[in-house]
């Protein structure tokens, strides 16, 4: 059977159905954000600064990563020379040395499948999700397969945690948050949403600090906001008990259709 990048043997797939990851989706987009040309190349190219268009973006980002995680092959292939083409198509123009460049340029894809891979993980350890540091390894080793699909090799990113953070703190002095940008806090309170998702208007701007807060300190301080340990253990906290009130409710509730898929194949 064809179980796409991943299947019931993977740790992706134990992970990443869980509810409390969509924090770290709003948070990998928030470390996006932080690289210069990986935001620039979004700014002058879509209209993620329009709150109009801002969730219907992270929509689109979400079927993908759906797709990828849980899609078969064929799928996954499909989906990948879409966003390729794409990335090989489109170009930003950095202020700062006049250079024009495409989307496909493999320092910012790197950065955003760091930062996504990180995101995931982070939310997920610090919410009380179960991962030995063996885990939390492979699910990184995982995920050089993700990065295959966008157009990088996987020798290219990161295979364990440990190579992660050093990736991290090697890009931390080129990172910084662009002034031409809106800030992502300012939008989810005027951000609109589709008429079925409404009732979860008043949640957005809580869900986005929330995402804020798991940030490491440097990359809030980056955004411009308050950065201490009590913060970070406000985080871990109101993670835990996300988690464990998600958990409460019943599976046929709490995940989405592929998830519940992936679910029985891994009991089986």
């Amino acid at each position: 059977m064809d179980h796409g990048l991943f299947g019931p043997q993977s740790v992706t797939w134990r992970v990443m159905g869980e509810p409390i990851l969509l924090v770290g989706g709003f948070r990998a987009l928030l470390m996006q954000g932080l690289h210069p040309r990986a935001m620039r190349g979004v700014l002058q190219n879509s209209a993620l600064m329009d709150p109009r268009e801002a969730w219907s973006r992270f929509m689109r980002t979400s079927e993908f990563v759906r797709v990828r995680t849980y899609g078969t092959l064929e799928e996954v292939e499909r989906a990948g020379r879409r966003v390729r083409r794409i990335h090989a198509t489109l170009t930003a123009l950095d202020p700062d040395t006049g250079e024009r460049y495409h989307l496909d340029d493999p320092e910012a894809l790197r950065w955003v499948h760091v930062g996504e891979v990180d995101s995931y993980l982070s939310v997920a350890r610090r919410a009380g999700v179960r991962l030995s540091d063996e885990e939390a390894d492979r699910f990184v080793a995982e995920w050089r397969r993700a990065a295959e699909v966008v157009g990088l090799s996987a020798d290219e990113v990161p295979g364990s945690v440990a190579e992660l953070r050093d990736y991290i703190a090697a890009q931390r002095p080129g990172l910084r948050f662009v002034p031409e940008a809106a800030h992502p806090l300012r939008l989810s309170f005027s951000a609109p949403l589709p008429l079925k998702l409404a009732p979860l208007r008043p949640v957005l701007p809580a869900l986005t600090l929330l995402a804020f807060a798991t940030l490491p300190r440097w990359a809030r301080r980056l955004y411009g906001l308050p950065a201490t340990p009590v913060g970070d253990l406000w985080a871990t906290a109101t993670l835990k008990t996300l988690h464990t009130s998600l958990g409460l409710v019943p599976a046929q509730v709490r995940y989405g259709p592929d998830a519940r898929r992936a679910r029985s194949l891994m009991a089986a």
